[in-house]
């Protein structure tokens, strides 16, 4: 006899809204207008243009503007022109930006995609290759483990992919040129680029079993512990060092060289402007279109249910199915949109919130410690979603275009009790290190020590992170004969 069991499944089921939402919160600004236009061409029930409610509004508000006999211009003194006409930046948030930075060359990205062009892949294996290359940084590296990557297919996208075959692809990426590309770090990427020299050359040949078998040695230059373990002489050695120096840590960087015609542009997201002492701050959204449903194809499914009352034959139905779909995927479209606007807007604005004091002054010392969890807490948003955001969006402010994650960073608290920044607690450091006597530089202790007595109180291991994180050598390789 077959027993009958009740088991109770929660299950969290993302509506078509919300899947839209999530996909355009991770797009910055210079894919965006990309984004709408795939969309605009896919589904013809999407138009560009404003609504019937806007035009009309609009039309009201000019009627009763519009006086022909009168001139604002010679009623307008210089007194009454608005403040921020007078800067040297003076645009208002309504302007159009037509001075940022930009590129007409290839992009890094568009390099990579060129190439993944030219190889025969399926529909799929292209569509998850260029959502590898997407989570490449501008460093020329995959910072982002398989295992999430194919988690993120699956919760956003609905596509299941195992890590074998993410793998499999992401080895065929690092096949691609500048060589390096697509590594998960630096010995890999290292590697990469070695295994593509003259493999019969034996100073090649070192070169890769010093990366391969001894790289925790080389980085920290025990050269003498090498030539030992791999049994090599110091005329062995020199060349083979002379080989590994060739190679590009970041092979990403190789489109950042001081030609614009390689220089990715970077279009900002945000726009952050002070004017009369207030930070403002806008969407830059001037090359997003305007979106409105098909009238045509409301039209088209207003008679479709009209003819309901009769009988219909299967094409009218099937034809009213397709016309629903496309109206429905173009209402979420349009929604989707809209929520993005907000959901940047309100989440840069905690994040200026939070940092006034950096925005108003510029100074990198005026930065607070800044997790997601405290914007996710001021805005209501979840983490992921504050995280979405930051990443790969750029704010413009006047003293520069920063990444949104720039302002993210741990605190600790100085000895008389103020929480500052570890940005704060790096430049401090990298001064000490710029001013310090090259002949005796100062170790990881007299750092301790020195960084003490401006009331940092910060344990050796720490400073040597942080040394490492701002690309310091220890104090032995920046000893130098004067």
């Amino acid at each position: 006899m077959q027993k009958l069991t009740l088991q109770q499944k929660l299950q969290q089921k993302l509506s078509p809204l919300q899947i839209q939402v999530i996909k355009l919160l991770e797009v910055p600004a210079m894919e965006l207008e990309q984004r709408i236009k795939k969309e605009l061409e896919e589904n013809p029930a999407l138009e560009e243009g404003k609504t019937e409610e806007i035009l009309e509004a609009e039309k009201d508000e000019k009627v009763e503007n519009t006086d022909d006999d009168f001139s604002l211009d010679e009623y307008l003194s210089e007194d009454d022109i608005p403040n921020y006409k007078l800067h040297t930046n003076n645009y208002s948030k309504d302007d159009k930006k037509t001075d940022i930075p930009f590129s007409a060359g290839i992009s890094f990205l568009d390099a990579l995609n060129n190439q993944l062009r030219e190889v025969a892949l399926t529909e799929e294996d292209k569509n998850l290759a260029k959502y590898i290359i997407g989570n490449i940084d501008e460093d020329g590296y995959l910072r982002r483990d398989i295992m999430s990557m194919a988690d993120d297919l699956a919760f956003i996208s609905n596509i299941n992919v195992s890590d074998e075959k993410l793998e499999e692809i992401l080895l065929m990426i690092q096949q691609f040129e500048p060589a390096g590309i697509g590594a998960r770090d630096l010995q890999e990427c290292l590697l990469l680029q070695i295994k593509r020299r003259d493999r019969e050359n034996a100073s090649v040949q070192l070169a890769e079993t010093i990366l391969e078998k001894y790289f925790n040695e080389f980085t920290k230059k025990h050269y003498a512990k090498i030539m030992s373990r791999a049994g090599v002489t110091e005329e062995e050695m020199k060349p083979a060092l002379d080989e590994i120096l060739k190679l590009n840590p970041k092979p990403g960087s190789s489109f950042g060289s001081s030609d614009s015609k390689n220089v990715p542009y970077i279009i900002p997201d945000f726009i952050l402007d002070e004017i009369d002492g207030e930070l403002i701050l806008s969407l830059n959204s001037k090359n997003v279109p305007d979106l409105r449903l098909s009238n045509t194809y409301s039209n088209m499914l207003s008679g479709l249910a009209e003819s309901k009352k009769s009988k219909i034959s299967k094409e009218q139905k099937d034809a009213a199915t397709f016309v629903k779909q496309k109206l429905d995927a173009a209402k979420w479209f349009i929604e989707a949109i809209k929520q993005r606007h907000n959901t940047l807007l309100t989440t840069m604005q905690a994040i200026v919130d939070f940092q006034h004091e950096y925005f108003m002054s510029g100074d990198e010392t005026d930065l607070r410690p800044m997790h997601l969890k405290d914007i996710a807490k001021t805005t209501g948003y979840d983490i992921s979603t504050i995280s979405r955001v930051s990443n790969s969006k750029h704010i413009q402010t006047s003293f520069g275009i920063f990444s949104v994650k720039y302002f993210f960073s741990d605190g600790m608290q100085t000895e008389s009790g103020e929480e500052v920044s570890t940005k704060e607690i790096k430049t401090i450091l990298a001064e000490a290190v710029e001013m310090e006597d090259k002949r005796k530089p100062l170790t990881d202790d007299k750092l301790v020590d020195l960084l003490s007595k401006k009331g940092y109180m910060i344990a050796r291991r720490t400073i040597a992170k942080y040394r490492e994180q701002l690309n310091i050598p220890v104090a032995r390789l920046r000893k130098e004969m004067l």
